[in-house]
């Protein structure tokens, strides 16, 4: 593996975390609206537990990025690879922060959060004002994230195409 490229877990976790928020924005635009009364049935039911899925794997990718940090291209401008990495932590951020406010969100409807099986405890008490603002919130930052997907992706397409440097090669599957 070349001291550039990115380690086959930072791959794996990266492709992962992109399939599990892709589904997570499709049953969330799919989903009916979720009002007072809105059972946690069908893709309610599918969101919600998606969404530890995610907690799961966006914790997983954190904990490695800062056990495992990614190899900078030297030949990039200073100013790319700062802004790279701050797009990146943002990202990261920004799901984890989602995924926060979306469990404060259905513990808020006394809907419990479960990772494979294994039920996590509530971040909020059935009711409680903050976490019914939470899933405001929650709703809000799906258009700023996907804002911030838009920019990540368009960025690697200009690399590639437009520089036709290695910046999307070395995140792409494969050696």
């Amino acid at each position: 593996m070349s001291p550039k490229a990115y380690d086959p877990v930072t791959k794996i976790l990266h492709w992962l975390v992109f399939l599990a928020v892709a589904t997570q924005y499709a049953v969330g635009e799919f989903m009916p609206h979720i009002g007072r009364n809105t059972p946690e049935t069908g893709l309610v039911a599918i969101h919600v537990g998606m969404g530890g899925f995610v907690l799961l794997l966006i914790v997983a990718a954190i904990a490695w990025r800062l056990t495992h940090p990614v190899p900078q291209l030297p030949e990039l401008p200073g100013w790319q690879r700062i802004t790279a990495s701050l797009t990146h932590w943002t990202l990261y951020l920004m799901i984890l922060v989602m995924v926060l406010l979306g469990w404060a969100a259905a513990n808020f409807r006394d809907w419990p959060l479960t990772v494979f099986g294994v039920t996590l405890p509530p971040l909020a008490n059935k009711g409680d004002s903050w976490a019914n603002t939470a899933g405001d919130v929650h709703t809000f930052l799906v258009n700023v994230l996907l804002g911030l997907v838009i920019l990540h992706v368009g960025a690697a397409i200009y690399h590639h195409f437009m520089l036709r440097d290695k910046v999307l090669r070395r995140i792409l599957p494969g050696p």
